[in-house]
């Protein structure tokens, strides 16, 4: 299998894109840290993968704090006996008019978004290069990482961010053996969108299929960029939206 013996750390893996990602990369041979705030999904998570042959271990975070990142790392070379990625992925929004961006607001997701980006590459790269270790680090930003959007000034900002240091941390991580990607997802079928599903269908028709992005076709396209097959892909984005960006002036 293309990932063998891998060891990657996913965050924000009880739910959508994570949760997916985590069974594509079990499904190459990964072995995998579930990394989530929500310690229950994390452990179902790795009991799920466990339970289909592959090796998983749960691992509570707040992904905004550097140094439960940092314990997040320690654990995974402790469990899986090195490292040889990271997908940053935990993410949350909230959608307010500027005026109404508040410092609180505005911080909330540069923390969780932005912040917990350069965390999981910082302590990932400093680990890997201490013990020698090569491999791939696969962010999470957004379509709303190169346009602007109504409400979404913070979510713009650090999906913005997680894109240029997606370029940075490659250029300068690359004589480590280390490559750095991202992906942009569209609008998925997520938990993160909630409840309103005339929103959502609003959404979805915005795509060139018409409907929403579910999951797993993010998740397909993570796990290819840990694998070698993607090699020549490295401090770039990819949209995996459905020709969203391709439709906007």
């Amino acid at each position: 299998m293309e990932l063998q013996n891998q060891a990657i750390i996913v965050t924000g893996g009880a739910s959508g894109i994570g949760h997916e990602a985590a069974r594509a990369l079990a499904a190459k041979g990964a072995n995998l840290i579930i990394a989530d705030f929500n310690e229950e999904g994390a452990k179902s998570v790795a009991a799920e993968i466990t339970a289909l042959g592959g090796k998983a271990f749960p691992f509570k975070v707040d992904v905004s704090k550097a140094e439960e990142i940092e314990a997040l790392v320690e654990f995974a070379v402790e469990k899986l006996g090195t490292l040889n990625g990271i997908f940053n992925n935990a993410g949350i929004g909230l959608v307010k008019p500027f005026l109404e961006m508040d410092p609180a607001s505005y911080h909330k997701v540069i923390d969780v978004d932005q912040h917990s980006v350069y965390y999981g590459m910082y302590y990932a790269a400093k680990k890997m290069v201490a013990i020698g270790a090569k491999g791939t680090f696969v962010n999470t930003a957004s379509i709303y990482g190169t346009m602007a959007a109504r409400g979404s000034f913070n979510y713009n900002a650090a999906k913005a961010a997680v894109v240029m240091m997606s370029k940075s941390a490659a250029l300068e991580l690359a004589e480590y053996g280390i490559r750095v990607v991202g992906v942009a997802p569209g609008f998925i079928n997520t938990p993160i969108l909630g409840k309103d599903e005339a929103m959502k269908s609003a959404l979805g028709r915005q795509h060139m299929h018409h409907k929403l992005i579910e999951p797993e076709k993010v998740a397909s396209v993570v796990a290819f960029l840990f694998t070698d097959a993607a090699s020549a892909i490295n401090g770039s984005t990819l949209p995996v939206d459905d020709g969203f960006l391709q439709t906007k002036d």
